[in-house]
């Protein structure tokens, strides 16, 4: 019989991400470059890595918690001394692609050309990611095998499980660590009205508690808690000021283990109870669902 610890658990009820897309102006840019042009869009996106960045590696200090940072290409170059700080408070760094620009709105070709963009970024800064978050979460069904042919461990973009998996691809195997739209602070937090790119402003006490009832159930249920923020978002004060409630509160409970993605995607890579699965892509009859 496997030991517990030998699992991607390693002896915990469950195990917790805390992932920071610190995305700055890169979504907005996706949307359109004429938004350059519109000094309150862009200047609400830069609070992100000016301001909500440092805010939340002091949180990670005082909680005395990693955590880790997918930074696309594109802010990377514009905000390089907010990498250095990431860098230089021991976070894991991870993959986002170069333009935030989805996969499923891109050619396979010009998916590989950002990807490789947003590498040779990395790359000036010392950093060898270990991990990929497609932007939005939108991956093709190409993008795990581009992971994979790059050398990296992981991916954390798909959602049909709760738990970490072994995830086979045509370029070998990697580890998917899957996230979730109600673990994500967009979600709660994004009100944007030009372009649109959300229109909720939620209380953070109320996060807090959704949240920590996650964690609770989680824990029951031997998931994973893979956390989602923005810094431009969770960066706020009052926002920032409800997540340490919640890393505080797992950590309470005493069986709530927080890892960087790294960490997690090693374990699972490692773990002799999980099978590796293969990505199905889904075969629609035109007759049933024609092309709009």
């Amino acid at each position: 019989m496997t030991s517990r610890n030998a699992g991607w658990r390693q002896g915990a009820a469950c195990v917790a991400a805390l992932t920071f897309d610190v995305d700055a102006e890169s979504p907005v840019l996706a949307e359109g470059r004429r938004y350059a042009d519109h000094a309150m869009v862009m200047t609400h996106q830069a609070f992100g890595p000016l301001v909500g960045v440092p805010r939340i590696l002091q949180m990670l200090k005082d909680v005395g918690q990693p955590a880790t940072f997918f930074i696309p290409g594109l802010t990377a170059d514009r905000y390089p001394d907010m990498v250095e700080q990431v860098l230089n408070s021991g976070h894991e760094i991870a993959h986002h692609s170069y333009t935030h620009r989805t996969p499923t709105s891109m050619t396979l070709s010009e998916e590989r050309a950002d990807f490789e963009r947003a590498l040779k970024v990395l790359d000036r800064f010392g950093i060898t990611p270990a991990g990929h978050r497609a932007a939005l979460w939108e991956a093709s069904w190409q993008t795990p095998s581009l992971v994979a042919e790059y050398g990296l461990k992981y991916d954390s973009s798909l959602m049909d499980f709760d738990t970490p998996y072994r995830l086979e691809t045509s370029a070998g195997t990697i580890a998917e660590l899957p996230p979730h739209w109600s673990l994500d602070d967009w979600e709660q937090y994004a009100f944007l009205p030009n372009p649109r790119l959300g229109e909720v402003i939620q209380s953070p006490l109320t996060v807090a508690d959704m949240w920590i009832h996650e964690i609770d159930a989680m824990r029951r249920h031997g998931s994973m808690f893979m956390l989602t923020c923005h810094p431009f978002l969770s960066g706020r004060a009052g926002r920032l000021e409800a997540l340490r409630t919640v890393v505080e509160t797992a950590l309470e409970r005493g069986d709530v283990k927080f890892a960087t993605c790294e960490s997690i995607a090693e374990a699972t890579l490692r773990d002799p109870d999980l099978k590796a699965r293969k990505l199905e892509p889904v075969s629609v009859p035109p007759e049933l669902y024609p092309l709009e």
